[in-house]
């Protein structure tokens, strides 16, 4: 089976690239903007015709798209996480008709969310930031398509290599930057937020379920930790990880973003039905795995 990742190389194609090489029989191939992909592909500039050319040269059986955008200006958002998976569909079209694509998209797509009322597929998407608005355009794209696909909406992954841009990967390197200095302090910003956190290794294990499982699927599946986790306890968990000496100063004013979406969690029961999935690592095995990571990132520089 021949698997065509898109991505492949950045933060969650590694490890979705990395357990889909477990699968019997799979070549994994990717694709992306880096010099250490196989084909080299731009969704946010290529035109179709050009991906129609790299589709055909690696002759997919699946696709799975992991490219996307998580920062900069509402164009650049635009750009790689609405403009993107468009292209890529009108490649496929013509290039790969009866490949599965599996892509993911966000929970942010969903906006604020009732406490204790975990979100549904059905639910109504109402983003109220240009990320969740364009990963809900790429959405879009996807389940028009008249293509085997589904859409992954994917809770707020934390692991192993979790980016700058990241609240996981920034905390991870400010702890580690401030050691075991008593005197440190760290200024944060509202921390009250709840999230649905996802391990990267059961995201993994999701994309692996949706490339291989049989039949139709649905155009979208929750794909998260089932569970509303308060962001203060993922900063604290790490904390006592790096065994940080110092204080962490909250602020109390809050900020827009989190006073807009102050509570997000996903039902994953319709992923548990259609895929065999669940997920198997709580937050402690993520921030487990993402210290390691960065202490040993750190020994390596």
């Amino acid at each position: 089976m021949r698997i065509l990742v898109l991505g492949g190389t950045g933060y969650l194609g590694r490890h979705v690239a990395d357990r889909l090489r477990a699968l019997p029989g799979a070549r994994i191939l990717a694709a992306g903007r880096s010099d250490a992909a196989e084909f080299r592909a731009d969704l946010a500039t290529d035109r179709p015709e050009q991906l129609v050319r790299t589709l055909a040269a690696a002759a997919p059986d699946a696709v799975v798209n992991c490219a996307g955008a998580t920062g900069g200006d509402a164009v650049n958002l635009a750009e790689v996480n609405a403009r993107g998976p468009a292209a890529l569909c009108a490649a496929l079209r013509e290039a790969a008709p009866t490949a599965r694509l599996v892509h993911l998209g966000s929970a942010a797509e969903y906006g604020p969310g009732n406490p204790d009322e975990p979100v549904t597929e059905s639910a109504p998407a109402r983003p109220v930031t240009p990320y969740g608005a364009t990963k809900l355009a790429g959405t879009l794209a996807v389940t028009s398509a008249a293509l085997d696909g589904v859409v992954l909406r994917v809770g707020n992954p934390v692991g192993a290599g979790a980016p700058r841009a990241s609240l996981p990967g920034r905390m991870a390197l400010l702890l580690r930057s401030a050691g075991a200095d008593p005197g440190a302090v760290l200024r944060l910003g509202d921390l009250s937020a709840y999230r649905d956190f996802v391990d990267v290794r059961d995201l993994a294990g999701a994309v692996a379920r949706a490339v291989t499982t049989p039949g139709h699927l649905p155009p979208v599946l929750n794909i998260g930790g089932g569970v509303a986790v308060p962001v203060r306890e993922l900063v604290h968990g790490l904390a006592r990880r790096a065994g940080f000496l110092g204080r962490l100063e909250e602020s109390t004013g809050g900020s827009a973003r989190s006073a807009r979406v102050s509570w997000q969690c996903s039902d994953i029961t319709a992923a548990e039905r259609a895929l065999g999935w669940r997920p198997v690592h709580g937050l402690d095995d993520s921030l487990d795995a993402l210290w390691a990571a960065t202490v040993e990132n750190g020994r390596a520089a």
